[in-house]
């Protein structure tokens, strides 16, 4: 089915959200209100957006340590995010997970990760439950091109394949595992979507500066997965604007190689195309802008009034063994 006008809009304001919000933590940390690892997002829009867009509501997706943009795209309030950042009590896990750990269940998002590669079994056993509860669902499994290279991706995907389960890997290649280029660390080249084929699954590489793109191909791979044919690796080819973390100064890339990239900025390409072909006007564009911008600030002053949690709350929610 293709997307409708209203369905574009949305995704182009999802991809404005992330953008904002990501500014914004980046702001936050430099004036020292927010603390712990933060990871951002910013340049990758496309891919979460994209993706999320092409599964159903009721779908699972598990993250990243980078994982805003996913919480965004699988329908996540940037108001609940930007508190959990805080460690404020409204945030989504009661300030308990921060950056690294954010969950939603009640979206169906099994969470961001702190351990790379992390989330990639969650995603294969969530792939097994439903298939095992018939429930047609699809999981969509968000990792990094350095995740690709852990034990954990090649055992899931060796056993998505063999059980042809409802996944849909998707790798999202930003160039960099923290500051080693992924030439240097993927033996598998051009591309790690080639590593599907060892697993008997399809494999494909798609434009991850590229929203409609993306959206595509995960829609295939999803309707493939629904229809019990089994799991998808896709490869986004994508880049992160900022460094790997908050400490890192990105000495080891280019201004020009950043240059490069930014030129095919997701989100302003995005927007050209909308206004051209007409789902938009310059008007409409710059209202969606302003409010998404408006939002994200509103978060902000909404995780600074909220409460920290008590102290007597300290092990409610979580394991304690």
């Amino acid at each position: 089915m293709a997307l409708s006008k209203k369905d574009m809009v949305e995704m182009y304001r999802r991809m404005l959200l992330v953008r904002y919000f990501e500014e914004k933590v980046d702001e936050l940390y430099g004036l020292g209100k927010i603390k712990g690892g933060t990871h951002l997002y910013a340049g990758e829009e496309a891919v979460a957006i994209g993706a999320c867009a092409a599964i159903k509501p009721d779908d699972y997706i598990t993250s990243t340590h980078r994982g805003h943009g996913h919480c965004v795209g699988k329908g996540g309030d940037p108001k609940l995010m930007m508190a959990e950042l805080w460690g404020k009590k409204t945030g989504y896990c009661k300030g308990k997970g921060g950056s690294l750990h954010i969950a939603d269940l009640g979206s169906n998002n099994l969470g961001a990760n702190g351990i790379v590669g992390g989330g990639i079994p969650i995603a294969t056993g969530a792939g097994l439950s439903i298939q095992m509860r018939k429930s047609k669902q699809v999981v969509l499994c968000f990792f990094g091109d350095g995740a690709s290279n852990t034990g954990s991706f090649h055992e899931s995907l060796n056993m998505g394949g063999v059980w042809k389960l409802p996944v849909v890997y998707i790798c999202e290649n930003n160039l960099y595992g923290m500051s080693v280029p992924a030439a240097k660390a993927c033996a598998a080249q051009p591309d790690i979507a080639i590593r599907a084929a060892s697993y008997g699954m399809p494999g494909q590489v798609a434009d991850g500066m590229d929203v409609l793109a993306v959206y595509e191909a995960v829609k295939k791979a999803a309707d493939r997965a629904r229809k019990g044919s089994g799991p998808t690796l896709i490869e986004c080819k994508t880049y992160r604007y900022k460094g790997h973390s908050k400490s890192d100064p990105r000495a080891y890339r280019t201004r020009e190689e950043e240059a490069e990239w930014q030129a095919r900025d997701a989100i302003a390409s995005f927007r050209k195309r909308l206004v051209g072909k007409g789902v938009l006007t310059e008007k409409e564009a710059e209202r969606i802008d302003n409010e998404a911008y408006e939002y994200i600030e509103a978060s902000a002053r909404f995780a600074e009034e909220s409460p920290y949690p008590d102290v007597s709350e300290l092990l409610e929610d979580v394991y304690v063994d």
